[in-house]
């Protein structure tokens, strides 16, 4: 294994390798097709360079756990604003997620819908190229948005174009308090319709979600944040907005916490076998998809607004082959066998000028084709 521990060191042994190289950070999001080659750790490269809490942006290297800046943030009451999920329980992976690791896969949880994704607060990146030279891009501040469009490049690159050594970030506070609202018992179809009532009202929702087999039956989760006082207004006006739907009720403090960390990793379909696949939908096809899914012998939730499905299949199934014709959306074969992964493709296939731009596009920034070759495939 390849263990530099610095960023000159690093291109230093990207510039001599001829054979390929798998990158990789703390391990635990083995997402994509298998790649043969050495492991590349950028495990050694760690440590926050840079955080100013009044400017709202900090800076680490590409191997600092997740949990280290976290723990920095929230000293100051602030946090990363996209909400990354932690895939160690759904893959079964042990080991420490790094901020490259969330980076090069855009990793984004529930507050997507409102906060946007990771590549959305990602404002600079230094990186080394397949031919070992080093990039930088974008700037430590938000004014710096020199270079932006190769700043959200690397974001979901999977370390196809280069190996990430340093991540700059925009943080938010964290909110003074939060509250969810459940509403019990609806369909999917009724819940969707729910979710985008709420969504389309002027109450600021930063999660959306809904959970056909939950605790008590079907649960329709919708997330307010903010100041007490605005929070308790918001919820006022959006359960007369949900009680049109349902009977609601009322979740805060650590059960509430708990019910979106469980909803960001996954954990209503990680505990059972089965493939997991990750579906991007319009919100009002979603329903078709999750009877589908039923069909199969699968289970399904909600998140997004009902804009992406989590789905769990039996193990082998080619969910992507039994979709509807004329599929308009996304799916991704989160969890499999090495086997299966390695036997269909894990993303949605590209429309063939898509495909072409993204070949040149590796062809530039990694001309020997040795950076997790075949990984995204």
């Amino acid at each position: 294994m390849l263990a530099p521990t610095s960023e000159a060191d690093l291109a230093g042994m990207i510039a001599a390798a001829e054979a390929p190289l798998r990158v990789r950070g703390g391990g635990t999001r083995p997402i994509g097709k298998p790649v043969a080659g050495e492991v590349m750790s950028t495990a050694a490269l760690s440590g926050i360079g840079l955080y100013e809490p009044g400017a709202l942006t900090i800076v680490a290297q590409a191997g600092t756990p997740v949990a280290e800046i976290e723990a920095a943030l929230a000293a100051e009451r602030q946090r990363l604003p996209f909400e990354p999920m932690d895939h160690r329980g759904l893959l079964g992976q042990a080991g420490e997620p790094t901020i490259g690791g969330v980076v090069a896969g855009n990793i984004s949880g529930p507050r997507r819908i409102q906060a946007g994704a990771c590549r959305d607060s990602l404002i600079g990146v230094r990186f080394v190229s397949g031919e070992g030279e080093v990039i930088k891009n974008g700037g430590r501040v938000m004014k710096n948005v020199t270079g932006y469009d190769l700043v959200k490049l690397m974001a979901g690159s999977f370390g196809t174009l280069g190996v990430l050594t340093e991540v700059s970030f925009k943080v938010l506070p964290q909110p003074e308090t939060e509250a969810t609202l459940v509403v019990h018992g609806l369909s999917d179809a009724d819940a969707v319709g729910a979710l985008s009532a709420a969504l389309g009202a002027p109450y600021e929702v930063t999660g959306a979600a809904h959970l056909p087999k939950g605790a008590s039956g079907p649960e329709t989760c919708v997330r307010i944040e903010g100041f007490e006082a605005s929070v308790a207004y918001r919820t006022e006006k959006l359960r007369a907005v949900l009680g049109r739907f349902g009977q609601v009720t009322l979740v805060s403090g650590d059960a509430g916490a708990a019910l979106w960390q469980g909803l960001r990793d996954v954990a209503p379909l990680s505990a059972e076998d089965g493939d997991i696949w990750r579906i991007s939908v319009k919100p009002s096809a979603g329903p078709a998809l999750g009877a589908l899914v039923a069909g199969l012998g699968g289970a399904v939730y909600y998140d997004w607004g009902g804009g992406l499905i989590w789905a769990r299949v039996p193990e082998g199934l080619d969910l992507r082959a039994k979709l509807p014709e004329g599929f308009q959306g996304h799916a991704t074969l989160i969890r499999a066998s090495e086997e299966t992964r390695a036997a269909r493709p894990v993303f949605q296939p590209e429309p063939a000028p898509l495909a072409a731009i993204q070949t040149r596009l590796r062809a530039q920034f990694d001309p020997k084709g040795i950076l997790n070759p075949g990984l995204m495939a």
